[in-house]
């Protein structure tokens, strides 16, 4: 399998033009995005002037360490002049005057941006099939979802669109799709990589991180987004580690802890035996499998869809129709309150300019012209997953059931974070499957909230503990379908990540060799 870095040789030595491999990129993108939908903007003048400035200064010997990368970002990273929609009609219309600093960052290296892919909306969703430009499919059997919530960027690179691309994981976004679309996703340790200019979901748990083909070219992206931000205020400033040396000696010793709680009811046969495969092929190559227990893992879905809902909530409680995004039609509200244009306009502009008690109190009045702007741009705007997280979000956050649920899952994580922080103290990476089950149908849980949320049994403990993970292939189920295997590492241990992840890619034969 073809590597950034064995591109960048070839690139070197004049064998391949940049100009070419866009080219390529762009006509199978042409080809087969209006079956599988990885792309909702592509600008192909944009592009090939990239292309063709970054091959200048690969010909002068002066490019980046990223030249010759083509890269697709989500569409919830800010990109200055882009279109940031986060698949939802409340930003429809967004453009973004900045670049996020992972932008900014892959600028630098010069990486060459190819266009921005679709997800769920706000990132809320395991399947990407709660999007206003429509579903995502599954490369590998378009009759399934890709995954989600960054359904989009696991696509693109499953379909052979890009090199890599950048996704978000706040429950398991990242890890999730490479699962289901057989490609790797790296969820870095939180506060790793910085947030500033991404679009916020939960902001205790969101994560930046990469998909790819192999694991060397994961390693490759993280090593530059990585890194302090004076810009994010939850940014780490430890120093990063030198993932590519891990990459390139992924050998020694490797403990392996194999927690029984992953590997219980609820997970599919031929994926248990698919993994169980995986870790004797580990255990064969000199790595030590060690039975752990993480006692708290069963609350888990329940700790999660408490927090992230609360945080998603309070953020989303920007877009009001007011300061920017949709705005509510004025001739619906003229109609509706028997007020001319400028007199709707002149009160929203008191109340917005009044302090919060007294802005509060306004809306608080139901047929006022504010809180009726407000309900009518917001039920436009927001979708019915987003709007069914808000009001999860809204009430455990409500006077009388704050401590009965924030409070108490906000103990509960510490829990689970302790359980990792036992764990890891007697080994280097933990094991599970990423997913309970291969891709499903479109469309086969869009009425069962629960059983989608589900998906993120394996997955959400790592946010949980803000620790990292990654998914990588395991191998292919009867169905067709890629069967992802996860390993985690303490936080701020993506080294010993790499190490166990590139170790079982040699083994597993899914790698370039």
């Amino acid at each position: 399998m073809k590597t950034l870095l064995s591109t960048q040789e070839q690139l070197k030595k004049g064998d391949v033009q940049l100009t070419d491999i866009t080219g390529q990129y762009l006509d199978k993108i042409r080809k087969d995005n209006s079956s599988v939908n990885a792309f909702v903007d592509v600008d192909e003048d944009s592009v090939q002037k990239q292309a063709n400035h970054i091959q200048s200064k690969i010909d002068s010997g002066k490019a980046g360490k990223l030249a010759g990368s083509v890269i697709g970002i989500k569409d919830v990273i800010c990109e200055r002049g882009k279109k940031v929609t986060c698949a939802s009609n409340i930003l429809r219309n967004f453009e973004s005057v900045y670049d996020a600093t992972v932008i900014q960052k892959l600028q630098k290296e010069d990486a060459l941006f190819i266009g921005r892919c679709n997800m769920d909306e706000f990132a809320m969703g395991s399947s990407t099939e709660n999007s206003i430009h429509g579903p995502t499919r599954n490369p590998r059997n378009t009759d399934h979802v890709s995954g989600g919530s960054s359904g989009g960027s696991a696509a693109a690179v499953a379909a052979d669109m890009c090199d890599v691309s950048l996704g978000s994981d706040t429950g398991g976004s990242i890890r999730q799709p490479a699962s289901y679309c057989g490609v790797v996703g790296v969820k870095p340790t939180y506060s790793r990589v910085s947030r500033y200019g991404l679009v916020a979901y939960a902001s205790s748990f969101d994560c930046i991180g990469p998909f790819s083909k192999n694991v060397t070219d994961s390693a490759m992206i993280l090593q530059e987004i990585a890194g302090h931000d004076p810009m994010d205020n939850s940014s780490s400033d430890k120093p990063v580690g030198n993932y590519m040396d891990a990459v390139n000696n992924p050998g020694g010793k490797l403990r392996i802890g194999v927690p029984e709680e992953y590997f219980g009811d609820g997970l599919d046969e031929e994926i248990r035996s698919i993994i169980e495969s995986s870790l004797d092929e580990l255990k064969g190559d000199g790595a030590e499998l060690v039975p752990v227990k993480l006692p708290h893992t069963p609350y888990g879905i329940a700790t999660y869809y408490i927090l992230a809902t609360a945080e998603a909530s309070s953020n989303l409680a920007r877009y009001d129709g007011v300061r920017y995004g949709h705005r509510a039609d004025f001739e619906e509200l003229e109609k509706e309150l028997g007020m001319e244009r400028s007199a709707i306009e002149q009160e929203i502009k008191i109340a917005v300019g009044t302090s919060k008690e007294e802005a509060t109190e306004r809306l608080m009045k139901l047929d006022s012209p504010l809180a009726r702007l407000y309900k009518k741009s917001r039920t436009e705007g927001f979708g019915k997953e987003v709007k069914r997280r808000i009001l999860l979000g809204t009430y455990v956050l409500s006077a009388g059931y704050y401590d009965a649920y924030y409070a108490k899952a906000q103990k509960v994580r510490r829990l689970i974070k302790q359980d990792f922080d036992s764990v890891f103290s007697d080994v280097d990476v933990i094991v599970s499957p990423t997913a309970p089950t291969t891709a499903f149908k479109l469309g086969e849980n869009q009425d069962d909230p629960v059983q989608m949320y589900l998906n993120d049994v394996y997955t959400i403990s790592a946010n949980l503990a803000g620790i990292c993970g990654i998914s990588l292939p395991a191998g292919t189920h009867s169905n067709g379908l890629p069967v992802g295997i996860q390993f985690m590492a303490n936080s701020f241990s993506e080294t010993d990540l790499f190490r166990a992840a590139r170790r079982h890619e040699l083994l597993s034969g899914f790698s370039e060799g």
